[in-house]
């Protein structure tokens, strides 16, 4: 098996230019570091791609190999085997030979945690954090984004189980601590159906809430900065109440993540129920739907397959993105802290849209040339009107993470974008984008 030479290993590195070797930290009496190599070994690398005959698998297998070992250098024991047939279409799924090395922890140290949207995008990068982390971990999904795909690797694993059932409907668990992140949450999937949007605001985080308390589990809902609307306050804090159209097409999402907020510190107030509420500012990242209309996932699909790059509106809004590993820090030091009041989640670098456009163009062609794939000609950045509502600025002011939870970004936008780049470029060898 042809094996690359440790210089052209990808390293990646921090906002410090330090290398990341793991993600998470050890605070508040909870331990959620992860080897980065193990974690990307669970996403970053596709099926493999046949276009010979099946007799030449193992040859194709060498290559396939030698071509993700320099991100997840050498762990391919752990990662599914499925055979993609481009002749007839077809793929051959098969489940892991053996499941990645999860933590042995002492049951006490244990914990039994809920996931809603659990094979969604944030959620199933959760999901594998935990489970590498020695947890038990239910997922409960009604698979309306989300899918199996993101989290089958776990499936027959003793720590793990997967429920379809849909938050809008009761549910009745034992568990230690409910991470709620059940909601569709980009656009087009958002207002696909808006009165079932908003119930799943309202009525999942009643049902989740109400088992929090018969359960005495810490409870912790995924808001979204979309609760600050247009903002006229720039950057966002907590202590902004925002400026929101409550009629207007992403009402249904925006207002739905108001209530649920209410109704959480309701049940705070009233009920002593253990609530942590994470404000998360724009995420991207491997797993994320590439046709969900969001501006990372729209600008890399169209760079990688020669499409011009589509800019709404004249590309001098911003945004600050920040890679899903970061989030997941996030989320799971707030969780295991004894911070109460809500809290931004998000990357202070800011971009302008044609900045970002003009960045991801450059990344898929440095990917492109590594790989030895040179486009015909290069893409092009146009622009097109601007959707309704759709904020001007959005950057987080993400101070109190900093103080009360010791967290902030370590990836930059550029480390994380090659990463996504090179999770979509597989997907699309794979047949499956």
């Amino acid at each position: 098996m042809s094996q690359l030479l440790p210089a052209e290993l990808i390293k990646t590195l921090d906002k410090n230019g330090q290398e990341i070797k793991s993600v998470g930290f050890q605070r508040f009496g909870f331990d959620s570091e992860v080897p980065i190599d193990i974690l990307r070994s669970l996403y970053l690398r596709s099926h493999y791609v046949l276009s010979a005959p099946v007799e030449k698998v193992e040859e194709l297998d060498a290559k396939e190999l030698a071509d993700h070992a320099r991100f997840t250098q050498g762990l391919n024991a752990y990662q599914s085997k499925s055979v993609y047939h481009p002749d007839t279409n077809t793929i051959s799924y098969t489940t892991l030979s053996r499941f990645p090395p999860v933590k042995l922890l002492a049951p006490s140290e244990r914990k039994r945690i809920l996931v809603t949207g659990g094979a969604g995008f944030v959620g199933s990068h959760l999901v594998d954090r935990l489970m590498l982390l020695g947890h038990e971990v239910t997922v409960l999904d009604n698979f309306f984004t989300g899918s199996k795909t993101t989290v089958s690797h776990w499936v027959g694993h003793p720590n793990f189980e997967m429920v379809r059932h849909d938050v809008v409907e009761p549910f009745m668990i034992e568990c230690d601590q409910i991470y709620h992140l059940a909601c569709p949450a980009s656009p087009p999937h958002y207002q696909f159906n808006a009165v079932k949007t908003v119930k799943t605001s309202f009525m999942g985080t009643l049902n989740m809430l109400g088992l929090a308390k018969r359960t005495k589990a810490r409870f912790l809902i995924s808001s979204t900065s979309e609760v600050y609307g247009d903002p006229e306050v720039h950057p966002q804090h907590e202590d902004y109440w925002g400026h929101v159209n409550p009629i207007g097409p992403r009402a249904c999402y925006d207002e739905g993540k108001r209530v649920a907020e209410t109704l959480t510190y309701g049940f705070h107030r009233q009920d002593g129920v253990d609530v942590r509420v994470a404000r998360i500012f724009n995420t991207y990242g491997p797993r994320m739907n590439p046709h969900d209309g969001r501006v990372v996932s729209n600008f890399i699909v169209q760079a990688l397959r020669g499409e011009d790059l589509t800019v709404y509106g004249d590309g001098k809004q911003t945004r600050s993105f920040q890679y899903i590993h970061d989030l997941i820090d996030g989320l799971i030091v707030l969780m295991n802290s004894d911070e109460t009041r809500p809290v931004n989640i998000g990357n202070g670098d800011e971009f302008t849209i044609g900045e970002f456009a003009e960045l991801v163009r450059e990344i898929v062609e440095k990917v492109q040339q590594e790989d030895g794939v040179l486009p015909e000609k290069r893409v092009q950045i146009v622009y097109k009107p601007i959707p309704t509502d759709d904020p001007q600025r959005r950057r987080p002011d993400t101070t109190r993470a900093k103080e009360s939870l010791g967290w902030q970004p370590r990836w930059t936008v550029r480390m994380g974008l090659e990463e996504m780049v090179r999770y979509y470029k597989a997907k699309m060898a794979e047949g499956s984008i």
